[in-house]
């Protein structure tokens, strides 16, 4: 079964700059000029490439991309292109006068990675003292300034008892989402050895994530976890419902794993990937366009192909909502086609 292309979301890495020190960052961002990364009119044309393929939503993302004077610029042309602009941000530089530029520049929602329900476990991600109560108060001027808000939150051994702490804390701050990201052993995250889930934990927090979508009036939404697409299927089977969900949008509920069929990541210096975790290059901006690498890249082909996928992937009646995490795959086998390292479901 091969699957059609359908660029919907982008993931940008503006920068590799960051103020924080995450134990989990993919891209061992730090507080250091980058010589490298792509000035404003380059930015400009990479938008334009993006464009001319689809009207994708763009993440604008880093390392912490407010470290860059021109983020307001690069998401105006963008608005003007007719793409939704959003913006990924470790929030600790958010102000009344951020959001208001970031308003006028057209950004249509904003994330912001919170690790712990209080500022002792988010701290210890992020290394950086301040960090949590800095970010709770950017999240207040977001709100203040009438600015629409998710929170991303990144599950591993470490923080998974708190995940209902973190959904308690997204409705008090009056989030519009919550957005679970499941540790890909990359970058940093490779030397969190205490940091990986086994099958098993990762199943129960996964179910106990499902109960919770219908518990609270919150959207809630697993990225980087491509197994609750089959668990929320088996679920609403268990319980005699049609499965028919919202398939569009930043909320968008309609597969597992997007790598390379409906998402990439383009990195700081226009390497293109299927995703930020999972590195293997499929082009670079310096050589094709945009649309060449999402076309011709024998990478994404493969991607698309689901009679290429390997193991109990290859074999699960799920695949098509699933897919598995093809980072983690890479992680643990060197080969992004092979079977999901964390799945506990036998097909």
């Amino acid at each position: 079964m091969k699957l059609k292309a359908d660029l919907r979301l982008v993931a940008w890495e503006l920068t590799k700059r960051c103020n924080l020190n995450c134990i989990h960052c993919r891209a061992y961002a730090q507080d250091e000029e980058i010589k490298d990364e792509y000035n404003t009119e380059r930015c400009k044309e990479i938008l334009e490439q993006v464009s001319e393929v689809s009207k994708p939503i763009v993440i604008l993302s880093g390392g912490e991309p407010l470290l860059r004077d021109d983020i307001y610029e690069i998401a105006s042309y963008g608005s003007f292109l007719g793409m939704r602009m959003v913006l990924a941000t470790n929030g600790t530089f958010i102000n009344s006068d951020v959001v208001k530029r970031l308003k006028r520049s057209g950004i249509k929602r904003v994330s912001i990675s919170i690790d712990g329900a209080t500022s002792q476990s988010h701290d210890s991600f992020r290394k950086v003292e301040g960090a949590f109560e800095r970010a709770v108060e950017g999240i207040r001027y977001l709100r203040e300034g009438g600015m629409e808000f998710q929170i991303n939150t990144t599950i591993t051994k470490i923080n998974m008892e708190e995940m209902e702490d973190i959904v308690r804390l997204a409705l008090d701050l009056s989030a519009s989402a919550l957005h679970i990201f499941f540790l890909v052993p990359v970058g940093r995250a490779k030397e969190m050895q205490d940091g990986s889930m086994s099958p098993d934990e990762y199943e129960i927090v996964l179910n106990r994530f499902y109960e919770l979508k219908d518990m609270v009036p919150l959207h809630l939404k697993a990225t980087c976890a491509p197994q609750f697409y089959r668990i929320l299927r088996q679920r609403e089977e268990e319980k005699g419902r049609k499965v028919e969900f919202k398939t569009h949008g930043l909320d968008a509920i309609s597969r597992g794993c997007l790598a390379g069929i409906s998402f990439c990541f383009i990195s700081h210096i226009g390497v293109i990937q299927p995703c930020g975790y999972l590195e293997v290059e499929c082009g670079t901006l310096n050589q094709n366009s945009f649309k060449e690498i999402w076309d011709e890249s024998s990478v994404f082909k493969d991607l698309r192909d689901l009679s290429k996928y390997k193991g109990k992937c290859g074999r699960c009646r799920y695949i098509r909502f699933c897919g598995g995490c093809r980072a983690r795959a890479y992680e643990k086998s060197g080969d992004y086609l092979s079977e999901e390292p964390l799945c506990l479901y036998n097909p």
